[in-house]
């Protein structure tokens, strides 16, 4: 099956933190993993998002261009997201001419079916530079509900959509004045003329019984409020509108940033030098596509970039013909997580309240990032990262559990045999444990393709737990001499196979270490595939280069259980996982009151 792996676009204003990550890097990475190895053509695309008002801000703050801080961002959240592991098939940019090439005709298509439609309104400028405000960069107080942090664009309390005109006692976000509102023209987006067509694939995704209750009831919820949105912006960075006269405004980011799905796809595969070959994903329906986001992106991706495809498709009241890119398929499935904080408060670059990625993977590695992610990240509620539950989750899960037991089967291998042994007889005590192992693959896979990671990743490190309860019952360190040397082989035999296993069913959390344990089991070469980043030309603009994640992931193992083969060498072990010291924990709190200060 053709699988569509959607991943939200970073904004490119700065390196990534863990929070960023947590709702949608790895995430849809243990996913997109999962699913290659359960035998799907799997396409997992991205960039970073380069256009809107907030980079304007930091290039004039940093008294340089606003292409130079795209391409400094672009290149440092590239490297973030491939020391993390993250198995982009293209990882681009919104600033390539494919991109603005895709956008403008879907414009053109959109506007040949009638759904755009031309109006004055009232927008918001900064009164000390005279520079467009965006939506989301207007607070106030919401005049539905009364919460006083509603943005610009929607209430994130009561889930209504707003106009920032709408917001009581409104405010900048980035300098606090009051904004004021002039008369502008722009094309809307005519979503009235579109929303039962929403309303009916909406109610298609619930009755599927797919999509998360939190997701689908949002997305539901902003229906009852639907009105024309602005599509464009009083702007000079960002992709021009393809009309006469409209010279000094661009597109609004979240217009073309969505679009990026569609026009990283494309430019994948003119890379590939088969630049049809995207349709398989976006024009088959039978192809099933699933968009990976925070909470506060929902909006865009179950009702703005629907109402784009659907009005591409000619779907809404107004009808038309699909446009150049033939009729694209809707989302399959909108997989939103929570809000991730750290030590009870909201991530914050500006107040210094934050780790990057960078700076967590140098210090303890990708691995233990992704494990804490998956096991105790923001799925279906909020969650918190604390440095005391990092160190515990590392030390009694990662490496007392899962890192002790793969030294402690390849310690006793290499000390007994030097090889994987081959087994004699099996008794009963042996065939549960294989049994049991091989049985889970199938349950840990359901709940992957189900997004329900933290349930996964829950019931392999139980089969973990059993494989150590095996060693302790068997005793296999007590088996001495020749007469129990078949008996110690069976054990070290089965134990390695259920190593091998459970490393197969962790490699999509744990792509880094699996590797590792793949060679101390006596494979040899990756086991699991991994992104690389390569400087690339732009296809349209040969002048310009810019760097790309991408990576050859048909090599990716299949997910079932593979006989182990004896005689492979297996030599004395180093340990897989690094175990912390409890002073991390002050290091990192201090190191953090130290950036506030």
């Amino acid at each position: 099956m053709k699988i569509l792996s959607a991943v939200a676009w970073p904004y490119s204003n700065g390196p990534r933190h863990i929070g960023h990550v947590a709702g949608f890097g790895v995430p849809a990475d243990v996913f997109s993993r999962y699913m290659r190895m359960a035998g799907h053509d799997v396409l997992m695309v991205s960039g970073t998002d380069e256009h809107g008002t907030p980079i304007l801000v930091l290039a004039e703050r940093e008294g340089v261009t606003v292409r130079e801080i795209a391409d400094k961002y672009n290149a440092v959240i590239a490297q973030d997201l491939t020391d993390l592991g993250l198995s982009y098939d293209l990882f681009t940019r919104t600033t390539t001419v494919n991109h603005y090439t895709v956008v403008q005709q879907l414009f053109e298509s959109i506007d040949a079916n009638g759904y755009f439609v031309e109006q004055t309104t009232r927008g918001a400028i900064s009164p000390s530079t005279g520079r467009t405000l965006p939506d989301r960069y207007i607070e106030g107080t919401c005049p539905i509900c009364g919460y006083p942090d509603a943005r610009g664009d929607q209430c994130d309390n009561c889930g209504n959509q707003l106009d920032a005109t709408d917001l009581i006692d409104p405010r900048s976000k980035i300098n606090g004045e009051t904004p004021e509102f002039i008369e502008t023209q722009h094309y809307f987006l005519d979503l009235p003329a579109l929303a039962d067509a929403l309303g009916e694939w909406l109610d298609e995704r619930e009755a599927s019984g797919e999509w998360r209750p939190n997701v689908i009831k949002f997305s539901q919820n902003i229906l009852a409020e639907i009105r024309p949105r602005a599509m464009t912006r009083d702007i000079d960075w960002g992709i021009p509108i393809p009309r006469e006269g409209w010279e000094s405004k661009r597109f609004y980011v979240w217009f073309d940033a969505v679009i990026g799905y569609l026009s990283a796809s494309i430019e994948w595969a003119r890379r590939l030098g088969e630049p049809d070959r995207w349709r398989e994903w976006w024009n088959d329906p039978a192809a099933r596509s699933y968009y990976f986001m925070g909470k506060d992106n929902i909006v865009f991706h179950s009702q703005i970039w629907p109402a784009e495809i659907l009005a591409n498709n000619g779907k809404g009241t107004r009808g038309g013909q699909p446009g150049e890119y033939g009729e694209l398929n809707l989302p399959t499935q909108v997989v939103s997580s929570e809000y991730l904080t750290m030590e009870g408060a909201q991530f914050s670059t500006s107040r210094g309240h934050v780790i990057y990625v960078q700076d967590m993977v140098a210090r303890y590695g990708p691995d233990a990032l992704r494990y804490f992610i998956s096991a105790a990240g923001p799925e279906t509620q909020d969650s918190d990262f604390t440095w005391v539950e990092f160190v515990q989750r590392n030390n009694s899960e990662l490496v007392a559990g899962w890192g002790n037991l793969v030294n402690r089967t390849a310690s006793m291998i290499a000390k007994n045999f030097g090889e994987i042994p081959t087994p004699a007889a099996t008794e009963p005590i042996d065939e549960a444990l294989l049994d049991g192992v091989r049985g889970a693959f199938a349950e840990v896979g359901r709940l992957i393709e189900a997004h329900r990671q933290k349930a996964a990743l829950q019931e392999a490190m139980r089969w973990v737990r059993e494989a150590n309860k095996y060693v302790t019952d068997t005793e296999p360190f007590k088996l001495k001499g020749d007469y129990q040397r078949d008996r110690l082989a069976t054990v070290l035999h089965t134990l390695a196979q259920v190593v091998s296993d459970l490393n197969t069913m962790l490699a999509p959390f744990l792509p880094h270490s699996a590797n590792v344990i793949h060679r101390v089991l006596g494979g040899t070469g990756e086991f699991v595939p991994m992104p690389r980043l390569e400087q690339v030309r732009d296809l349209d603009e040969p002048e310009r280069g810019y760097p790309v994640i991408t990576g050859d992931y048909s090599a990716t193992p299949r997910w079932e259980r593979r006989a182990i083969v004896p005689g492979a060498p297996v030599p004395k072990p180093a340990p897989v996982f690094t175990k912390l010291d409890p002073s991390v924990v002050d290091d990192e709190l201090a190191r953090l009151q130290g950036e506030l200060a």
